[in-house]
């Protein structure tokens, strides 16, 4: 334990934090008490709230860290492939792992996000979770205007519209593929994979140039 005390409190938070993530994945959020964190993370109750003096800034925690590591996928996707539709291909596919991977953390950055920050309660994690999802959507800007640009997308696009309703569709698929793929397997006749690439292809020809050849 005294070897433990020495490491810094961003270890032990992490830890924590770890410990409850796995937790809430059994449990549910609201099913899971401190008390179980803290025992299952072999710290005391006393010592836990002296990293998060509550559930929910715990929660705010993890919410940041999923919506982190999301920005993170998105800009190694879009860093791979030269045309749009490759780059486009990249991040779906870059989504799809992350769900497969992380789908506690994938399910916590499709939630609501804290966007009133005129008032002195809001936590810290609150508001940089705010500003990496700014920066998610700066990046997918950025790939909708280098499309246009490149003529490889219709140039009266709106973009923040298709922004959001492209995370929309585009999670639907990934979750609707998840949790139907016996049924999608059985009744489309098709694979999750296929099922996925066809959704994707889909949504990617409602903003494309149809003059663009292999649209």
């Amino acid at each position: 334990m005294g070897r433990r005390k020495k490491e810094p409190g961003s270890v032990h938070r992490q830890n924590i934090a770890a410990t409850a993530q796995r937790l809430f994945m059994q449990k549910g959020i609201e099913g899971t008490s401190m008390n179980e964190i803290a025992q299952a993370s072999g710290y005391s109750k006393a010592t836990l709230y002296v990293y998060f003096k509550n559930k929910k800034e715990l929660v705010g925690f993890l919410v940041l860290e999923s919506m982190e590591m999301l920005y993170e996928h998105i800009l190694d996707a879009l860093k791979t492939g030269t045309s749009t539709k490759e780059r486009y291909n990249h991040i779906c596919q870059s989504l799809v792992a992350y769900q497969q991977e992380y789908p506690f953390y994938f399910q916590l950055a499709l939630g609501e996000i804290n966007i009133d920050f005129t008032r002195t309660d809001f936590l810290p994690e609150e508001l940089e979770t705010f500003r990496t999802g700014e920066k998610i959507n700066d990046a997918m800007r950025q790939l909708i205007q280098d499309g246009i640009a490149a003529g490889d997308l219709r140039a009266n696009i709106p973009i923040l519209p298709t922004i959001f309703s492209f995370w929309g569709m585009m999670s639907g698929l990934i979750m609707t593929a998840e949790h139907k793929k016996a049924y999608i397997e059985q009744t489309i006749g098709i694979p999750q994979e296929e099922f996925l690439s066809y959704g994707f292809w889909t949504l990617y020809r409602a903003i494309a140039n149809p003059d663009k050849e292999g649209v």
